[in-house]
């Protein structure tokens, strides 16, 4: 884990495009695969959903994480919707906070066929991996969701220009 001494959005950031990404915004997922033998997860707010027979999440994850290893190796992920509570979570699976003991031994987590899934999470998707490409300095990968659980959102954490909002903040 690296933490740098500026914030990686902070203005002014000569890189436009980098700014605008940052404009964007959007719900702060948690994607995990793995079982007890081997476990990772990662956070993403870079993702999006297409619908069709076969729904599919589409998401931008660092080929470097571990995330990605445990992927390709099972075919199979859990993607939970993070709330408010969750940030301190959110900086750990990101590797922007310290997780003493470990990332798993932040949060309580329910062992799944698809991976852990959080288990404070009321929102969440298990899903198989389709297909994964490179696009820019991310691997880009196709997720067929294969089952959804969509619960109350009353406090979702959003992300936008580098920083955690609540709805309405």
């Amino acid at each position: 884990m690296t933490i740098h001494s500026g914030h990686p959005f902070a203005d002014p950031d000569p890189d436009p495009v980098r700014r605008l990404r940052g404009r964007l915004g959007g719900a702060v997922t948690l994607w995990t695969a793995g079982d007890a033998g081997e476990r990772a997860g990662l956070t993403v707010t870079s993702l999006l959903v297409a619908m069709g027979p076969e729904p599919r999440l589409l998401a931008l994850l660092d080929p470097d994480s571990d995330l990605v290893d445990v992927l390709r190796d099972t075919g199979r992920a859990v993607v939970q919707l993070l709330s408010w509570p969750d940030r301190q979570l959110a900086e750990a699976f990101a590797g922007t906070a310290p997780a003493p003991g470990g990332l798993f031994r932040q949060a309580e987590f329910v062992d799944t066929p698809h991976g852990p899934r959080l288990a404070s999470a009321g929102s969440w998707a298990d899903v198989r991996l389709e297909s994964e490409r490179e696009v820019g300095w991310s691997v880009e990968v196709a997720a067929v969701v294969e089952h959804a659980v969509v619960g109350e959102d009353d406090d979702p954490l959003l992300h936008r220009r580098g920083r955690f909002h609540r709805l309405g903040s």
